[in-house]
């Protein structure tokens, strides 16, 4: 599990290979200057709530992965955060879609 820091005082868990993909979502909407609300749905342990953060490029936000080595990163997935970043309720956590072998590239 990794954990995403936001302006060192709040701190939410997520496993690495959703860190990376929201690292880069986030990273692309920061580094534009846009700020977004970033939503997702609290663990048992902490009451099973949804908290919601905005996400402003002056605001220090933070990545520490456990795994040493970078996940593979699904561009379906990262398409699909970005979008929703760029919605009026901001972004939120989805399941990652499966993806399908575009012509020509099905194993034989």
């Amino acid at each position: 599990m990794g954990t995403l820091t936001y302006d060192s005082t709040l701190s939410a868990d997520f496993d690495d290979r959703t860190l990376a993909h929201l690292q880069i979502v986030m990273g692309a909407k920061l580094r534009r200057n846009e700020a977004f609300y970033f939503s997702w749905k609290d663990d048992a342990s902490i009451g099973n709530g949804r908290s919601v953060i905005w996400m402003h490029p002056t605001i220090p936000v933070a990545f520490k992965f456990f795994g040493s080595r970078p996940p593979s990163i699904n561009r379906a997935w990262i398409d699909e955060l970005m979008l929703l970043a760029n919605t009026p309720s901001g972004l939120h956590l989805i399941a990652e879609p499966t993806t399908v072998p575009a012509a020509g590239e099905e194993d034989s």
